[in-house]
């Protein structure tokens, strides 16, 4: 596996720490297995998804956004660590990927051989960010077991964008970047998006959404349309999807409760919404792989983001 020595290091034990109540292991701590890719390969004895760190925010710095994701994937760790597990399933940390030097397309492509060689071994990945330029990145591995894999993206943002002559890929751009690949590939877009916030996407993003035919629910609706027919949308996309991607962008949810993101949404939705839409789409049992993207801890409060990030991701666990 081709990694850049200075884009990559191996998880911080520090960042896997938690109270011991008993003799049993009893928190999510205690189920991870850390390995160092500087000086083994990717062992998968036993374990049954492997987390990735992607510590970038080149992605949302050429977005004009406000950075501070780098730091996410070690505040996701710290807050998912301590949080108690009610299952017996292991997991592996393959460390933090990085960009140093801006080259994103590098770290891009680094990741996406990371998560290829994981499901090569028949281990799911769980990418942490980051800016959401880590869905190419980790869209990219995927498709090489699953070429027809359907995309359901919890986000405010659409991040259709095109990229523009003489610039590059960013935070804004990876679905756009996933749409080109699967025309240029041949295989078909299948892209449901949660959340979306009508007036932080412009009408030309509106355009692109429908020229793609993606299909998508405003925070408004999730407001206001019943719980079911969220779900039975759910259920109609995922039917005839052999392995489903979910990817969380946490500037989907209210500022309230999220503030630490790039892009705060004082009309974002709320996890009593999110988790049973969450819970129905792992139940299809075609979920592949998962990320969450843009925690931001140095735009946070009281580490509120950093905590609702863990459990959420301490509730995909359980159902994964």
């Amino acid at each position: 596996m081709k990694i850049s020595p200075d884009h990559y290091t191996p998880s911080d034990l520090k960042n896997w720490q938690g109270r011991k109540d008993s003799l049993a292991n009893e928190r999510y701590f205690q189920h991870i297995r850390m390995i160092n890719l500087r000086e083994q390969d990717i062992n998968a004895s036993g374990a049954q998804a492997a987390i990735i760190g992607c510590c970038t925010d080149e992605g949302i710095r050429r977005n004009e956004g406000r950075i501070g994701a780098k730091e996410g994937p070690d505040a996701l760790r710290r807050q998912l660590g301590k949080l108690a597990c009610h299952h017996d399933k292991q997991y592996i940390d393959l460390g933090n990927l990085y960009c140093p030097d801006g080259d994103l397309e590098q770290t891009q492509a680094e990741l996406a051989e990371m998560v290829r060689e994981c499901h090569a071994q028949q281990l799911k990945t769980i990418v942490l960010g980051g800016g959401h330029d880590i869905a190419w990145g980790h869209f990219s591995g995927l498709t090489q077991h699953y070429p027809d894999i359907g995309i359901i993206n919890f986000d405010a943002h659409f991040d259709l964008r095109p990229i523009l002559p003489d610039a590059r890929g960013n935070s804004g751009t990876p679905f756009g970047q996933i749409a080109k690949h699967c025309r240029t590939t041949n295989h078909a877009f299948h892209y449901l998006c949660l959340g979306i916030q009508p007036l932080a996407n412009t009408n030309s993003l509106l355009q692109i959404a429908a020229e793609n035919q993606v299909k998508f629910l405003t925070a408004e609706a999730l407001h206001e349309n019943s719980q079911q027919s969220q779900i039975d949308l759910i259920h109609e996309f995922t039917k005839n999807k052999s392995a489903i991607y979910l990817s969380i962008c946490m500037d989907v949810f209210n500022e309230a409760i999220a503030p630490g993101v790039s892009a705060p949404q004082p009309l974002g939705i709320f996890p009593d919404q999110a988790i049973p839409l969450l819970k129905t789409i792992l139940q299809t049992g075609k979920v592949v792989g998962i990320d969450i993207a843009e925690l931001s801890p140095p735009l946070d409060q009281g580490e509120k983001t950093s905590r609702l990030a863990a459990m959420l991701l301490g509730t995909i666990l359980e159902c994964l």
